[in-house]
């Protein structure tokens, strides 16, 4: 076992037994406890949300950070990761111009002005026009990929 995987598997212990910890601390409380008294509710949620928050902030900073640091070694993998965010960019813009920014009227047939919805249902109208673009072409990917795979065999 080499020395990253010992450090590695250490902090997965010590983030596994502070779960633990938090995971005791509820069994000893009862549910009843917690929902009911506020004094209880308030030693216990608050620390493990922070303690939640900070291993999710450290993963994606660790995932970050190594994503980078793979790319920069290796030129011909941050060539592609440039190259596809170029497409998705170029994907999100003929999104956007395809989105309506016509008035939206609200539940009782009022007509909301520019100013009030103008700007936020042009980037709702791109965010769904985006997600069924890359839809489809993930649909396409793997429909292709599947055919490939059906005239090898």
């Amino acid at each position: 076992m080499n020395k990253l995987s010992k450090i590695t598997t250490g902090i997965a212990a010590v983030i596994g037994l502070i779960g633990f910890f938090f995971f005791v601390r509820v069994l000893m409380e009862g549910d009843d406890a917690i929902e009911n008294d506020m004094a209880v509710q308030a030693s216990i949620v608050p620390p493990f949300i922070m303690f939640s928050l900070i291993v999710f902030f450290i993963t994606i900073f660790v995932t970050i950070f190594f994503s980078l640091r793979s790319m920069v070694k290796n030129p011909e993998n941050l060539k592609k990761t440039l190259y596809s965010l170029v497409i998705l960019g170029a994907i999100l813009l003929v999104s956007y111009m395809f989105a309506s920014d016509a008035e939206v009227t609200d539940v009782f047939g009022n007509t909301l002005k520019d100013g009030e919805a103008g700007a936020t249902s042009k980037w709702v109208g791109t965010g769904i026009i985006y997600s069924l673009a890359l839809g489809a072409v993930g649909l396409i990917l793997f429909v292709s990929d599947l055919l490939k795979g059906l005239i090898k065999s």
